[in-house]
């Protein structure tokens, strides 16, 4: 048995064992990104791809389990021991986006989101994920004999958000039992970034993607004439005042030199005629966190301002609000325990220290389970400027696949440098 060490570090101008075999599995990774991107899936809906991930990892002769929280697929490498077992995911949904790059391999695929048509697009890299994913598996049942302990890989749908009035994503497969029955020690993961460029990868410690949670306000009033508001109680100048409100607490009350808070309203519904003061309004928006304390705050006093301005007024409010994402947190020691093999791998100039995201990831609930560890891989050609690249969720959006191998690189060489120790 080779020591793992060595399988990931060889002789100055020698290359690794898991560098040659990442090179010689190139060709195949792409195929299967270009696969994955040329039929995508809508969240819950993921039954193709599913399929197509658990045939490949059967083809390796791993232990494939499937129908996890509804089309969730996991594979199980046994490695020389049981333990340490690291657990490594890939999400596996695309968007309700039409997609604009006229790659050969762009998807046409068009299906019913909400009552309407619309196409579907990996508008987010989860293709990339899962084809370096199952890259990653691919090096490490050649390296079986040598690997020092046991990995779980996690190919996860609806990431994006499960369809209205079903579950799903990271918080069903663990509602479920995935992490109880396998009890990982670590969690890794990786996501593509446009506004990186190829062979960049991003790292922070603590909070890097924020809590995303979701809030329903209604502010009741009483209905009156326009021309004479005195006679009732306008819901809608209430509604304004709770809208200007709120964004004191984010400018006022958070420390935001801790971490960001947001609180956005994205629509306001009430009313119907210019000379009629409604009954109600409704309001509805998103509220995004870096830091948990700062979310559990931000909640409590935008429930008491709603319910202080209403009162004031004599109108009445209910807030609703919906905990969606956690924040998603790197475990600072595990970080700092791993930087030294991504500073191997891709060298010190192409380490960037991130800034924090006000997007949200479900990665967030198994990094609240065991220690976590989540990386950015940057997608961008080398010679085009990041910052002008099209965001991911754009229609836009392109993955330069010769990222892939960078991020494959990665990922083994963390599972294997983790499982070596210290």
């Amino acid at each position: 048995m080779v020591a793992a060490g060595l399988l990931a570090q060889s002789a100055v101008g020698q290359e690794s064992p898991i560098d040659r075999l990442t090179a010689e599995g190139e060709a195949q990774v792409i195929a299967w990104r270009r696969d994955f991107h040329q039929h995508p899936e809508l969240s819950n809906r993921e039954f193709r791809t599913s399929e197509m991930v658990a045939e490949a990892l059967r083809e390796m002769g791993l232990e494939v389990e499937t129908g996890i929280a509804h089309t969730g697929v996991v594979a199980y490498l046994r490695g020389a021991r049981e333990r340490p077992l690291v657990a490594i995911r890939a999400d596996m949904d695309g968007l309700p986006v039409t997609e604009a790059t006229e790659l050969p391999f762009a998807s046409t695929v068009t299906t019913q989101f909400r009552g309407q048509e619309v196409g579907v697009m990996h508008a987010c890299g989860h293709d990339t994920h899962m084809a370096m994913q199952l890259g990653v598996a691919q090096n490490l049942v050649a390296l079986k004999d040598d690997l020092p302990g046991s990995v779980l890989f996690i190919f996860q749908p609806a990431e994006e958000g499960a369809p209205e009035g079903e579950e799903g994503g990271a918080e069903l497969m663990l509602k479920e039992g995935l992490f109880e029955r396998y009890a990982p020690d670590v969690v890794f993961g990786m996501h593509s970034f446009s506004n990186l460029n190829t062979g960049e990868i991003g790292h922070r410690a603590g909070g890097i993607m924020a809590s995303a949670d979701r809030f329903e306000l209604t502010v009741r009033g009483r209905q009156t004439h326009g021309a004479r508001p005195w006679d009732g109680v306008d819901p809608i100048v209430v509604a304004a005042q709770i809208i200007t409100g709120v964004q004191i607490i984010v400018s006022r009350q958070v420390d935001l030199t801790r971490a960001p808070a947001v609180v956005t309203f994205g629509a306001i519904n009430g009313g119907i005629r210019s000379n009629i003061i409604p009954d109600e309004v409704e309001l509805i928006g998103t509220i995004r966190n870096l830091d948990m304390g700062t979310r559990e705050l931000v909640h409590e006093r935008f429930h008491r301002m709603v319910q202080n301005i209403a009162e004031a007024a004599g109108a009445e409010a209910e807030l609703q609000i919906f905990d969606q994402y956690p924040v998603t947190a790197n475990d600072p020691e595990l970080l700092r325990q791993m930087l030294p093999t991504i500073e191997r791998v891709v060298g010190r100039e192409n380490m960037v220290e991130g800034v924090p995201r006000t997007v949200a990831e479900d990665f967030s609930f198994f990094a609240l389970e065991v220690p976590g560890l989540y990386l950015t891989l940057g997608v961008t050609p080398p010679d085009v400027d990041a910052s002008t690249a099209p965001a991911n969720h754009s229609p836009l959006f392109f993955a330069d696949e010769a990222a892939l191998v960078t991020g494959v690189r990665v990922l083994t060489h963390l599972i294997m440098d983790y499982m070596a120790g210290p």
